[in-house]
């Protein structure tokens, strides 16, 4: 989540967004654009399906997969792909226009077109543009293309010797894990945590956009709830659209499938009941609509950005509609245990959650403390009336301005609970460089002065409250299960309660695990007095048993190396530690700017934010050296373990590897390009930078690939899907010889 700008769609029926349409990033290390479309999609995609969008017959398809030493294709279920569609999406935008890519996805234009818009803000996360790529058609490969097949086959070979269909875990299969019902002897007893509750989490693995409508894609299966209670989790959360949740007056087209959807949550409610674990829904609105909308409702229409409008919480109908609808689903389903509100910035909602409210004639002569806490005490209403006082309404301040904020906790019921992000406006310092912290920080023990002064006003107005923080991993690093760096974790839960807050939020759509770090947060909430060494202990011993001790000092050395992450909320956005190594290098700049989340490229000034590049790279080279010797902890503890205490230890050190490999391989890609830099003015040694960075990427690239094949946990995110599958790590392999081979022609 970030403070972001309005970005136009201009989705009008079928019509799909473009931006600017910039030309797509080459893709030279491959013989021609198809053979890059096989490579990758072949995991991802059946042969049937890639055939149909090139024109190809399936035997064509998999012949070029066969020439570039690509296995025989894995068998690609319909859970999978419903599973993988924005890394399809992803790994498909600077290759094929949107005729090609809506049927590779087989999706409508409107499926596609909602998708980019409401799925987590998709569209911006790939850049807010669609690059201009022209159709692929297949095509029998000449004499160049041969050519690159067999050199791309001999690198394959090279790098890995033993071909690429070595044994382990086929992607999702974590998915299976964890919704497996828990064997009665493994342990699992839920934390009971007195002194936080609240503690709400989101599903590790559920579809982002319309879970409740996919019975087959349960974002909360009881085995996963199992084990989120084991940790300590009492909540789960899941966003919530009202118009797809009841009856939408003013155009009942929107709200098909409410029933179902209802039916879902339901079941759901009950499901997670019996775990002792309730259900929250997330809640941004009202939602605006596009302008042809108020062409038939002008009354409502309140604030335009774009292409959309605001649908004025100013005008009693739409108080009324927001009430009434919120009362029905806690009617409806029973048990539901509260909601929870972002009311200025992420989508576009009332007319002041933008901060344009000046705009409304409605909306101009109140004041946008007003406008937020009347949407918070309508909600609140619905939900008292539906629940009958059962369920609560969690008014979160994220983007509320400091100028109005206090006036906008004071105007609240007295029965919400008010959230703060915990560590937000805590002031750090890395490498020299003095900066505060936005939300979104592990390597930052909170909590800071903002959430303290905003829970101190809603203490004095008899309001709960809740800090959310991330627990499991942050966009400092999302594409591992967790970040063990559980000392601070530890910390930062200690500090909670000393501050005495109510609940906790314990991360957005990342994070959600049951991980040490769940785990950790539990036992200092349940501690007479909270210490963290011990709270780290009880969970070590838990977990790995006698060599509880040899973990926790991993776990020191890991928190006391990634407390020198360059914090800055352009570089969790913008940098390359998601995508770690499978992020490919070019001799020439891309002149692409690095998007949230999505495509790092080589930006490196978008990168670095607000740290000078040197500074930069060697704060990333710091935790990356720091992470060694809690490395070489737990393999010592795993060279002594054996049963369940083994197997429990080595997904631990896969873990801490993987992130590892992440930051190793986000210091050396800052390397290169400084390299690249430097080479426009002095050669010799840019040339040389650059081509040691290629070698270790190469190194850190298949490293993490064989860590892939054994856990399919690493590369994913929910909210993202897989940043990166095996053989996008091997196309780094094959980038980086490619570059390598140029670089040494030209020196």
């Amino acid at each position: 989540m970030a403070l972001m700008p309005c970005v136009a769609l201009l989705v009008v029926g079928a019509e799909l967004p473009v931006g600017n349409q910039p030309a797509p990033v080459p893709v030279s290390h491959f013989p021609d654009r198809l053979h890059a479309f096989v490579w990758r999609n072949w995991e991802l995609v059946p042969a049937e399906r890639m055939a149909e969008v090139v024109g190809a017959t399936p035997e064509q398809v998999a012949a070029l997969a066969t020439a570039m030493g690509l296995p025989a294709q894995p068998v690609i279920a319909d859970e999978q792909r419903k599973r993988s569609y924005i890394t399809v999406i992803r790994r498909n935008w600077h290759l094929l226009p949107y005729a090609q890519l809506t049927r590779l996805l087989g999706m409508t234009d409107d499926d596609l077109a909602f998708t980019l818009r409401e799925d987590d803000f998709l569209y911006y996360k790939l850049g807010a543009h669609k690059p201009q790529c022209e159709p692929i058609r297949y095509a029998e490969p000449d004499a160049h293309a041969r050519a690159g097949e067999k050199w791309i086959r001999e690198v394959v070979k090279r790098h890995f010797p033993g071909g690429l269909a070595e044994p382990g875990e086929p992607l999702f299969q974590f998915v299976k894990d964890l919704s497996a019902t828990p064997t009665p002897d493994n342990g699992l007893k839920p934390i009971a945590s007195p002194r936080f509750s609240p503690r709400y989490c989101y599903s590790y693995f559920a579809p982002y956009g319309d879970p409740l409508l996919e019975p087959d894609l349960d974002p909360y299966p009881d085995g996963y709830l199992a084990r989120l209670a084991a940790v300590g989790a009492d909540g789960v959360w899941l966003q919530g659209v009202l118009y797809r949740l009841a009856p939408y007056p003013w155009d009942p087209e929107l709200s098909q499938g409410w029933e179902k959807r209802l039916g879902g949550l339901r079941d759901l409610v009950a499901r997670a009941k019996r775990h002792g674990i309730g259900v929250y829904l997330y809640l941004n609105e009202p939602r605006a609509m596009p302008l042809p909308f108020f062409e038939r409702h002008p009354e409502l229409k309140g604030v335009v950005e774009g292409d959309h409008a605001t649908v004025c919480t100013s005008t009693p109908e739409v108080r009324d509609w927001l009430e009434e609808s919120v009362a029905r689903i806690f009617t409806e389903v029973p048990g539901l245990a509260g909601a929870f509100t972002i009311t200025a910035s992420e989508n576009l909602t009332s007319c002041w959650s933008h901060y344009g409210g000046a705009q409304c004639p409605r909306c101009a002569g109140r004041a946008p403390a007003e406008v937020i806490a009347e949407v918070n005490a309508v909600l609140a209403a619905g939900v008292g009336r539906g629940s009958n006082g059962t369920a609560r309404l969690i008014a979160w301040d994220w983007g509320w301005d400091d100028a109005w904020a206090a006036d906008a906790i004071r105007r609240l019921p007295k029965d919400v609970w008010l959230q703060s992000v915990s560590e937000w406006s805590l002031p750090i310092e890395r490498g020299g460089v003095a900066s505060t912290v936005g939300e979104y920080s592990i390597s930052s023990v909170g909590p800071g002065p903002r959430a303290t002064s905003h829970w101190a006003v809603a203490r004095e107005c008899g309001l709960k409250t809740i800090a959310k923080v991330q627990v499991g991993c942050t966009w400092e690093l999302s594409a591992v299960p967790y970040i063990p760096a559980v000392e601070l974790v530890a910390r930062h839960a200690c500090n909670l309660r000393a501050a005495a807050v109510d609940g906790l939020m314990l991360g957005w759509t990342l994070g959600g695990y049951p991980s040490p770090n769940l785990e950790v947060v539990s036992e200092a909430g349940e501690m007479a007095m909270p210490d963290p060494e011990e709270a780290m202990m009880r969970v070590a011993r838990r977990r790995f048993g006698d060599e509880a001790v040899m973990v926790v000092d991993a776990w020191r050395a890991f928190s006391k190396a990634f407390a020198e992450f360059p914090f800055h909320v352009g570089t969790v956005y913008s940098g390359p530690q998601h995508a770690g190594p499978s992020n490919l290098l070019y001799l020439e700049p891309t002149r692409y700017k690095a998007t949230m989340v999505g495509f790092p490229y080589d930006d490196l000034d978008g990168w670095r934010s607000i740290y000078p590049a040197n500074v930069f790279t060697s704060q990333l080279d710091k935790v990356a050296r720091g992470f060694l010797p809690g490395l070489q902890r737990l393999r010592e503890a795993l060279s002594k373990a054996d049963g369940d205490d083994r197997d429990a230890l080595a997904r631990e050190l896969e873990v801490a590897e993987a992130s590892y490999l992440h930051f190793r391989s986000s210091a050396d890609q800052c390397r290169f390009l400084m390299g690249r830099a430097q080479a426009t003015t002095d050669r010799a040694p840019g040339v040389k930078e650059m081509r040691e960075a290629l070698t270790a990427e190469i190194g850190t690239a298949v490293r993490l690939y064989h860590l892939q094949r054994r856990d399919s946990r690493v590369g994913f995110e929910a909210s993202n899907h897989y940043f990166y599958v095996p053989l996008d790590l091997v196309e780094k392999v094959i980038n980086c010889e490619d570059l390598l081979n140029e670089l040494g022609g030209a020196s």
